[in-house]
């Protein structure tokens, strides 16, 4: 597992605690039990997460990107959105979508 450093970088003068838990929680310790979850099952769960949840901003991309690395596939993340915009809206499937799109396409 690669050590995030993004709330310290992105938050770290102004939400100190914010960025340690953001850092050393979510990422440090929950993410970083891959014997009760693969990082892979966790980046779909977290992707589906956020889409359900109409977080369709640079937090989505992160995390297709970060499931892209962690081994799913084009055609899973493809079927993963169309998935979950039945139950989750097709508005925010559409803007996951172009993402996935945009992430995939790049070499």
């Amino acid at each position: 597992m690669v050590k995030v450093t993004a709330g310290r970088d992105e938050m770290g003068k102004f939400a100190p605690e914010f960025a340690r838990l953001n850092d050393d929680v979510l990422f440090g310790e929950v993410w970083s039990r891959e014997d009760k979850l693969s990082l892979r099952d966790r980046s779909i769960i977290t992707v589906t997460a956020l889409m359900s949840t109409g977080i369709l901003d640079s937090s989505l991309k992160f995390h297709i990107s970060n499931a892209k690395n962690n081994g799913v596939s084009e055609e899973e993340m493809v079927e993963i959105i169309t998935q979950t915009g039945f139950y989750a809206g097709w508005p925010k499937a559409w803007a996951a979508m172009r993402m996935a799109k945009e992430i995939y396409s790049e070499k």
